[in-house]
């Protein structure tokens, strides 16, 4: 009986967080047409996600390889618009 309730447990726990997983992500995805932090809550949902399937696992670390990508383009763009305005 013992085994029963730990394994009902774990599975009740599993889908709790894929439901909410799921919830937020798809909130996310609207808040890329609605006004929203789209960018914040889609990366919340994937790493929710992340901790029952691999796919919302490497989704998550695609998405921040790309925004460091981003980030650093930017930040270089700045600089060079920086020195080519002060002289």
């Amino acid at each position: 009986m013992h085994g029963f309730m730990i394994k009902t447990l774990n599975q009740a726990k599993r889908v709790i967080v894929i439901v909410v997983g799921f919830t937020v992500l798809l909130f996310g995805i609207t808040l890329i047409v609605l006004p929203g932090p789209a960018v914040l809550v889609i990366p919340i949902g994937l790493a929710i996600l992340a901790t029952e399937f691999v796919w919302a696992r490497r989704l998550l670390v695609r998405f921040r390889w790309k925004t460091r990508r981003l980030k650093h383009t930017i930040s270089r763009k700045m600089h060079h618009n920086a020195r080519e305005h002060s002289g």
